[in-house]
């Protein structure tokens, strides 16, 4: 019996762990640019030398990327425009 208990309660705590992995975030809408076509825009900016970072947060992509005098820089891109906010 006690063994029953203990191959029903790991069934269910590896069945709940997908749950907990759920992103809070919710995934760019159906009519979103590509992101490529976002980084795209992202590398023809003056003195652009390499993205660091992509992030999805808050309905929009942050892009971290540096400039060739080392200069940090962060834009938040509207995902359907692919226009900074």
């Amino acid at each position: 019996m006690s063994r029953l208990l203990l191959v029903a309660g790991v069934a269910l705590l590896l069945g709940a762990g997908s749950a907990f992995a759920a992103d809070d975030n919710p995934l760019p809408p159906p009519n979103a640019k590509k992101l490529s076509e976002i980084l795209a825009k992202v590398e023809q900016r003056n003195g652009f030398r390499y993205v660091k970072e992509v992030d999805w947060a808050d309905g929009a992509y942050t892009v971290t990327y540096y400039t060739s005098d080392k200069a940090k820089v962060e834009i938040s891109y509207d995902p359907v425009t692919a226009e900074p906010k």
